[in-house]
């Protein structure tokens, strides 16, 4: 009797801690699950994102010989003399002005093209699918064509300019844009606004949409103005667009490398570099300088979003 009475003991409690175990497997299992899905996603970010930002901030700090032989430790002398670089100021200067006139002359473009296709007119369909080909298209094939565009020779900017008598004006028959730096640069902006256009439109568009129309209908029943109506209901309505649309072409903008590599390679010298090229042409002989210019890169990005988005009261116009 006793034997049995220990047995069937043994039994229930080894089924309470049966019980026990099993609820804590299944919670276990249920937050398990999420990391099936997330998983990729997370060793994607790590093998991709973070791990070249630890190599970016590792390499910045190294000595290493123009064919990329490891010489040994550098500290800051890397940074030393970047800073000692003479184009430097006028490389950072070049690239703000860059961001500011591209992205703000794309965002007032922009929210004039989305308020046409907002409207109904014939054809209306086949404009917004045009409006696709500059941002489907590669960016380095669009400003190729830019590029072969302005040639001073052959270029159809040039034979057009020339056919009005724009360049006669001058007393040329052909002007060599991109020998200029200026006027490089100048272009460069303009084929930077013209592969931005497509996606801000798009994002802007998209913010109209949303907006209902039932305010609209209110608004004429108020007998409100179409400027008041556009001040009061549409753009506060389509902030949240605006800002999204904004803070991703201030980071499109700013890496922005193509463009400018295409068309003048940052040259003559520096004199059409942004701190994304200069970055680049800094490689071929000073990789741990190239890598420390990397770091201010990275550090300016955020600054800048954190600026904008504190400038722009982000938290209130998301909530």
């Amino acid at each position: 009797m006793v034997d049995t009475a220990s047995a069937s003991d043994v039994t229930r409690e080894s089924g309470r801690v049966g019980q026990r175990r099993r609820p804590f497997r299944q919670r276990l299992g249920r937050a398990a699950t999420p990391l099936l899905w997330i998983g990729p996603a997370i060793a994607l970010i790590a093998v991709v994102v973070l791990w070249p930002v630890v190599v970016m901030f590792r390499t910045s700090v190294q000595h290493f010989s123009p064919n990329g032989f490891l010489l040994g430790p550098a500290g800051s002398k890397n940074f030393k003399n970047l800073f000692d670089e003479p184009d430097l100021p006028g490389i950072l200067e070049r690239t703000a002005v860059w961001v500011v006139v591209v992205v703000c002359v794309t965002m007032v473009l922009s929210l004039g093209l989305a308020q046409l296709l907002n409207q109904v007119f014939p054809g209306r369909r086949v404009t917004r699918w045009a409006l696709i080909a500059p941002w489907a298209a590669s960016v380095l094939m669009t400003t190729l064509i830019f590029r072969w565009a302005l040639d001073p020779n052959s270029g159809v900017i040039n034979l057009f300019l020339k056919d009005i008598g724009v360049l006669k004006s001058f007393g040329s028959n052909q002007a060599d844009w991109l020998g200029r730096p200026q006027a490089a640069f100048v272009w460069m902006m303009v084929v930077a606004i013209f592969v931005s256009l497509p996606f801000t439109t798009y994002a802007l568009l998209a913010g109209l949409q949303t907006i209902p129309t039932e305010l609209y209908e209110a608004a004429r029943v108020d007998g409100a103005s179409t400027w008041r109506t556009y001040r009061s209901i549409t753009l506060p309505l389509l902030r949240p667009a605006f800002l999204v649309a904004a803070l991703i072409n201030v980071i499109n903008v700013f890496n922005s490398f193509p463009i400018i590599w295409a068309m003048t390679r940052g040259g003559p010298g520096h004199e059409t570099a942004t701190t994304t090229v200069f970055m680049f042409q800094l490689k071929e002989a000073y990789i741990g300088e190239s890598a420390a210019m990397s770091v201010i890169n990275f550090g300016l990005v955020i600054v800048v979003v954190l600026v904008f988005l504190w400038a722009t009261r982000w938290r209130e116009q998301v909530t």
